[in-house]
């Protein structure tokens, strides 16, 4: 087990990007207030619009997205689904598999929130990059302990 070697810039470092990071989730969290959206359900259209490949993803696939569980992504579906945000289709092939889509409304909402969110984060880059430049875990660790 090595000691690590954290000096007070270090720890200034690590307060000023979590709160810098707290500031941008919470101006995130208002931004989807002011859509007329939940965080969750933000994130949830996101994740629909966001997944990779041909094929819809999954309500496997958007838990994994999520980091939530199967029953609690359902009940998020529901919801937004009940909105006019998603629907919900079941896969031809496997019929015990359901894929999400964006609807009309679900994507305008998802447009609006994506652009505000892409300038709040050019807006930010300066801020992150002076944060992380220079920063080498390597250096942080001492030479293993004898033990």
């Amino acid at each position: 087990m090595t000691e690590p070697h954290l000096g007070d810039e270090e720890y200034q470092q690590l307060l000023e990007f979590r709160v810098a990071l707290r500031r941008f989730l919470k101006w995130s969290e208002d931004q989807a207030a002011a859509a007329g959206i939940t965080t969750q359900q933000h994130q949830l259209l996101l994740a629909i619009r966001g997944h990779p490949g041909p094929d819809p993803p999954t309500v496997r696939e958007l838990a994994d997205y999520l980091l939530l569980r199967h029953h609690s992504v359902v009940e998020l579906i529901d919801r937004a689904e009940h909105a006019g945000f998603a629907t919900r289709t079941v896969d031809e092939a496997d019929r015990r598999v359901v894929h999400l889509r964006l609807t009309q409304r679900g994507q305008r909402v998802l447009d609006w929130l994506s652009t505000t969110h892409l300038e709040e984060l050019a807006r930010l880059a300066p801020t992150v990059g002076r944060l992380t430049k220079g920063l080498h875990v390597d250096d942080l660790r001492g030479a293993p302990s004898g033990g």
